[in-house]
């Protein structure tokens, strides 16, 4: 959800890459129903999306890593040099960590949803500033 609309908010960059990778993902899976059914319901289609592991590539090639907590920032940080000073949670600017709904009812993900609106908003604002 979070790749969609922080991808949307910036579609006017044209030089700004937007992809989304985790530490646990399950590689190939598509997104959580409940996931698609709510970006759906924002005009934007999610259903070719395909998890992926984030690489030491991907790290290294970005200028910004955003993760969803805390706890993710400290693993990318203490496993990949390349990766400090750009990794920041997308809730950095409400001092947030965002809880992953998966295998949550759709509520978990409305939740979670709201949260993200948020961090994109904050991200958008200063990436495009």
């Amino acid at each position: 959800m979070a790749e969609a609309l922080l991808r949307d908010a910036l579609r006017e960059q044209q030089d700004i890459t937007v992809e989304s990778a985790g530490l646990g993902a399950l590689v190939d899976h598509p997104a959580s129903e409940h996931a698609v059914d709510l970006m759906h319901e924002r005009g934007l289609d999610i259903t070719s999306h395909r998890a992926q592991q984030i690489t030491p590539e991907h790290i290294a090639q970005a200028d910004l890593v955003l993760v969803m907590e805390s706890g993710h920032k400290k693993a990318i940080d203490a496993g990949e040099p390349t990766a400090r000073g750009k990794v920041y949670r997308l809730g950095e600017w409400r001092d947030k960590d965002i809880e992953d709904p998966y295998r949550q009812p759709r509520a978990a993900f409305e939740d979670a949803l709201r949260d993200i609106d948020d961090g994109v908003a904050d991200w958008a604002e200063r990436i495009v500033s």
